[in-house]
């Protein structure tokens, strides 16, 4: 938990310096804050995702990983989509049989460079917020070919984690995509 609180200060220290409008801070790139997620959670980097909702065009768009970033869109009115479910309820979910679910499987189809290509056994899908306002979702997922070989259950722990880093992540997503 100390790495988690260390992170979302971090994440806190970020957001300030993005609103003070501060040039000079040292600023890590959307991808390094996804892999220390990764670290915390204990799953692999490719296994975090997060997504940025345009309101303009009502839709979700990945910002991490990289893989995914000029693939396609998530529309907020999809019913098989977990990430627009999220959106729409502003309500954490953790779902531990996954791959029994209906959900849209496009996305998984898209192998990371170096990556073995498997289905999501698992997820936490968790509303990035920024005043008040859903700005964003974060996933975290296990993969596997199976669900026990995608690795243990997430648990409520994993989630209060993952919620820790939403408030500041929040910030740093609204002022990233300008929404």
């Amino acid at each position: 938990m100390s790495t988690t609180r260390s992170l979302v200060s971090e994440l806190e220290r970020i957001a300030r310096a993005l609103e003070a409008e501060d040039a000079g801070a040292a600023q890590p790139s959307l991808p390094a804050i996804a892999e220390k997620i990764a670290k915390i959670i204990g799953v692999r980097g490719d296994e975090v995702a997060i997504l940025a909702v345009s309101t303009r065009w009502k839709h979700l768009h990945f910002l991490v990983p990289e893989a995914l970033k000029n693939v396609g869109f998530i529309p907020l009115s999809s019913n098989s989509a977990l990430a627009a479910k999220t959106v729409r309820g502003s309500r954490p979910e953790i779902d531990n049989n996954f791959s029994a679910a209906r959900h849209a499987v496009v996305f998984e189809h898209i192998k990371p460079t170096g990556e073995s290509l498997e289905p999501i056994q698992k997820i936490i899908s968790a509303p990035i917020l920024a005043d008040g306002k859903v700005v964003g979702v974060i996933q975290v997922s296990r993969k596997g070919q199976t669900a026990a070989g995608a690795g243990p259950d997430f648990t409520a722990e994993h989630l209060g984690n993952l919620l820790a880093l939403c408030k500041p992540l929040g910030k740093f997503v609204h002022r990233l995509t300008g929404e």
